[in-house]
């Protein structure tokens, strides 16, 4: 019974070892190594946090990650400061500040957060159910989860599933993750603990 409970012991310790072993920080909270900065909009390091801020063009940015992520879970906090229109892209490709793939909104209130967008495509494939909008808290720190395998994506905001999709174009996507400012001015976003477990 001892040595069956040793294994067991040890079984589970290496499982352990292996998820954790698994999961990558995409931001390492000093600097931003192993990111992609496209456009004019101000991405910097603060107090541990990324942090996105409108610049003088007051135009679409995006910061994306230097390696691509096809089936994952990614997970995120963000804590939106005035008006907070961002999003989180995934299997996704730049041509300067042209995307091509798609977005996880990110938005104040009333604004479909958590639902998924098609830039330059389709626009919006799914919205989530009104009501799931008062998941988010704005101005305080919301966690994000996203799900991809191949066609199937699901989005939680703070452990709330938003929407869930089978979508062919999207199973075919490969690219990178990204974060996006919108156009328009006056958006303020940080970001932490932005972590991805890749899905083999």
């Amino acid at each position: 019974m001892k040595n069956t409970l040793i294994i067991l012991l040890s079984v589970l310790l290496f499982q352990l070892g292996t998820a954790q072993e698994s999961t990558i920080n995409l931001f390492n909270g000093e600097n931003l190594d192993g990111w992609t900065n496209h456009g004019t909009e101000k991405w910097y390091v603060e107090n541990g946090e990324l942090i996105c801020e409108s610049g003088p063009d007051a135009a679409y940015g995006y910061l994306s990650t230097k390696e691509h992520y096809d089936d994952f879970e990614l997970t995120l906090e963000f804590k939106q400061e005035n008006n907070g229109n961002s999003g989180v892209f995934f299997r996704s490709t730049f041509e300067g500040t042209k995307v091509t793939g798609w977005q996880v909104e990110v938005a104040p209130p009333g604004y479909d957060s958590g639902g998924i967008y098609e830039s330059y495509g389709r626009g919006w494939l799914i919205k989530p159910d009104p009501e799931k909008d008062k998941a988010l808290k704005m101005g305080e720190w919301n966690t994000m989860k996203v799900r991809a395998i191949g066609p199937k994506i699901s989005t939680w905001l703070n452990g709330v599933e938003m929407v869930a999709i089978e979508d062919e174009k999207i199973g075919e996507g490969k690219g990178s993750i990204a974060l996006q400012i919108h156009d328009g001015g006056g958006i303020k976003v940080r970001w932490r603990n932005i972590t991805i477990k890749p899905i083999q």
